[in-house]
């Protein structure tokens, strides 16, 4: 095989072979004479010429394909023979393998991990009548003290705030489980309706219709909102919306104590999800019914109310039965873990102000957004035509391809820039005309610039100025965000549908948007924001002194910074000091090194590594924090915040330098991060119980990053401020003051 190899090459692993000797040709070869060499050796006397001359001329490349394709033998081992005998699977690692390739059958394979078997019978009811629902309810009070139960919704709709209930099921037995249905149609049991009559059904003939699910919802809801009752949930927070938003029968589900997407969460942060079916089949070994063998997909889906419902039964039983089997295995894993504190004192406390926050939602001025919608279009059309006119030609400005024919075949803008040739894309399949390229290429030609302007009004549009109006619900006139507990893996709360959290904050575009974020007619928005948070967090966790006499002096800690490394007075440290400054204490949070911090402060590298050099000079125990945190990290595997929020870095022992350096930058960065996530949680709930018990008209709408945004009538503003001041500053006990800037506007925007 190797001498035949060695003479056609092997075009998979890049071995050239012979040129002109293809497989068929090679055997022949090595059969008339026996090996590689044996055909080189007899090569001249070959009748076929060309044959000849090229085995001749390729004698070498022969040698060496042959070379290359044979394995090496003589490889030192340090292994004997016992050292390879066949040892247990490493389980965690192939899960974990499985899990990341999604090779679900393998996974299925393993076999439930901590979830034991699943039980020998699956006992599975629907509710069909008044008798049957009284003696589910009167089960449901029985677990008061005993754990509670676990409850799941089935709805029309993945927005809580506009879902309609089709109906619910419960679970506190593992394998046995209950549904309710509050849709008529179809027919239950596919119309039993003799059954249904002789049990007093509340789904029979003459009732109506829209009289079954507030008839339902007003018996079960003294046991869903007592809160010595506890419930577990998956996504429960989702559910506490939808029933909250029925009418006119609203239900306020109370003793919310354990969700298991959250408990998930808090054990496996990184996880790539937290859902049902994934956690169902890798703790439970049960592959649940798809969603999509019920509604189907695309055109033809339909919504869980068309559904018959002993299909729908089976299915909502098995997610309330295995969502209770599941806060069987997660519960002593959260302790075992050391992450319990972090899931029963921040987490669950936290999902009830969630639900609050989202229900209220925020009101937003559509008609300044339809002005701003009007603006940017005309700005739009203006500088497209421009650029047209500039180009002498109308094309497409989406079209990346035409725009780098233009800007370096046709205007050669390159060169005028001293470059000797473009920049590619990144697949090397055309010209790179990203916003680097553009701005680098900005001095060159006035299309560039107005290129980035363009893009930079159409990106406002199609991302927030078009989109948000669309969000707002018609029946509260207010946009309701989706707040993610399970969005990062630091801790820190994500939102979606839409997301506030990246409404730019600064420039004129930014004011504007925010501007449309209005209160309640009459209130006012009280925004409160953490001043420098992470930076002050990162003074107490590596306690050094002469960073947290900044904070404590209440020095501007940029500037206190550029006098102390750059060895000059506070009042002679110039703008750039100061910039080279705040991006290094900022940097020091990320891992910064002295490439990216060159890049960000327009300075050489070698200046930079003296910079970051001197900067550890001056705060030593910040270096001395890093590499103790990272030596951590690699003797246990995992790094903590101060409230034990855990987040596994497991490549921080990794051969490959570059997965090494990320895992180190994680290390750093999650007890800070983290640890900011954590406070402003604990901040959120603590301010929650206040606005409760001080009997506050006024309301909580958004976090974003380390602000909180509430709505407030004017009198109590005042107020207001001075205890969420009060709560946010003393959320956490730290070294160093924590400092909590309180804006107050008719809008977001006058607000922040």
């Amino acid at each position: 095989v190797i001498d035949v190899l060695g003479l056609m090459g092997d075009a998979s692993d890049n071995v050239p072979g012979v040129p002109g000797v293809g497989e068929k040709t090679a055997i022949r070869l090595i059969q008339e004479h026996g090996t590689l060499e044996g055909v080189l050796e007899a090569a001249s006397k070959l009748t076929q010429k060309k044959l000849a001359e090229n085995l001749v001329a390729h004698a070498d490349l022969a040698r060496l394909s042959k070379r290359l394709v044979t394995i090496d033998r003589d490889v030192p081992l340090d292994t004997d023979w016992d050292d390879l005998a066949r040892r247990a699977v490493d389980d965690a690692a192939l899960r974990d393998a499985y899990r990341e390739l999604e090779f679900q059958d393998r996974l299925a394979a393993l076999g439930p991990l901590g979830g034991g078997p699943p039980p020998a019978e699956r006992r599975y009811h629907a509710v069909a009548s008044t008798a049957e629902l009284d003696a589910l309810i009167k089960a449901l009070k029985a677990t008061k003290g005993k754990g509670g139960f676990a409850l799941d919704t089935e709805t029309t709709s993945l927005v809580p705030t506009r879902a309609e209930i089709v109906g619910l099921s419960f679970s506190w037995v593992p394998g046995e489980a209950w549904y309710v249905p509050v849709n008529r149609d179809p027919p239950m049991f596919g119309g039993d309706v003799e059954r249904s009559r002789a049990q007093g059904s509340l789904f029979d003939e003459g009732g109506a219709k829209s009289g079954d699910a507030a008839e339902i919802l007003k018996r079960l809801k003294p046991v869903l909102e007592d809160d010595k009752v506890e419930k577990t949930g998956q996504n429960a927070k989702y559910d506490a919306i939808v029933l909250a938003c029925q009418e006119p029968v609203a239900v306020e589900v109370a003793g919310v104590a354990f969700d298991t997407m959250v408990a998930d969460h808090c054990l496996r942060p990184d996880a790539r999800t937290h859902n049902l079916d994934a956690l169902s089949l890798e703790r439970l070994g049960v592959r649940k019914i798809p969603t999509q063998a019920l509604i189907g997909t695309g055109r033809d889906q339909i919504t869980m109310r068309e559904v018959p419902v002993e299909k729908v039964a089976e299915y909502a039983c098995e997610d309330a039965d295995c969502t209770w089997r599941l806060r069987e295995v997660l519960l002593p894993e959260l302790t075992a873990h050391g992450v319990d504190r972090v899931f029963h004192d921040i987490e669950m406390p936290l999902l009830p102000v969630l639900v609050r926050m989202e229900r209220t939602g925020i009101r937003v001025d559509l008609e300044a957004f339809a002005r701003m919608a009007a603006d940017l279009e005309s700005r739009a059309k203006k500088l497209e035509a421009e650029v047209h006119e500039a180009v002498g030609e109308v094309f497409n400005l989406r079209s990346n391809a035409k725009v780098g024919e233009i800007l370096f075949e046709r205007l050669k803008l390159h060169e005028t820039a001293g470059r000797k040739r473009p920049r590619r894309t990144q697949k090397g399949t055309g010209w790179s005309t990203d916003e680097r390229t553009l701005e680098e290429l900005r001095s060159s030609h006035p299309l560039p610039g107005k290129l980035l302007e363009w893009r930079a009004v159409t990106k406002l549009m199609s991302t927030y100025v078009d989109p948000l109006p669309t969000y707002v619900n018609p029946r509260t006139g207010r946009v309701h965000t989706t707040f993610h507990q399970v969005g990062a893996a630091t801790g820190r709360l994500s939102s979606s549908d839409p997301n506030l959290q990246n409404i730019p904050a600064r420039g004129p575009e930014g004011k504007a948007i925010r501007s449309a974020f209005v209160p309640e007619q009459g209130w006012k928005l009280v925004s409160a924001d953490y001043s420098q948070i992470e930076l002050r967090l990162l003074a107490h966790l590596a306690g050094d002194p002469g960073l947290s006499a900044a904070f404590r002096a209440g020095e501007d800690v940029h500037r206190s910074t550029a006098s102390k490394v750059f060895g000059v007075a506070p009042e002679a440290v110039t703008s750039d000091m100061r910039g080279r400054a705040k991006a290094i204490n900022f940097g020091i949070i990320y891992g910064m090194g002295a490439q990216r911090l060159a890049a960000e402060t327009g300075v050489t590298q070698a200046e930079a590594e003296r910079f970051i050099e001197a900067y550890f000079g001056v705060f030593p125990r910040v270096k001395a924090w890093e590499e103790s945190v990272v030596a951590g990290a690699r003797e246990r595997g995992y790094v903590t915040t101060l409230m034990g929020r855990r987040r596994e870095v497991p490549e921080i022992s990794s051969d490959d330098p570059r997965l090494r350096s990320a895992a180190e930058r994680v290390a750093v960065n999650t007890p800070i991060q983290g640890t900011a996530a954590d406070l402003i949680k604990i901040a959120m709930i603590a301010v929650d119980r206040r606005l409760a018990e001080e009997s506050f008209r006024a309301r909580m709408l958004l976090q974003v990053h380390d602000e909180l945004v509430f709505e407030a009538p004017p009198d109590e503003v005042e107020r207001l401020t001075a205890m969420v001041r009060e709560e946010m500053s003393g959320a956490l006990d730290v070294d160093v003051p924590i400092v909590v800037d309180v804006g107050v506007g008719a809008s977001w925007a006058d607000a922040h």
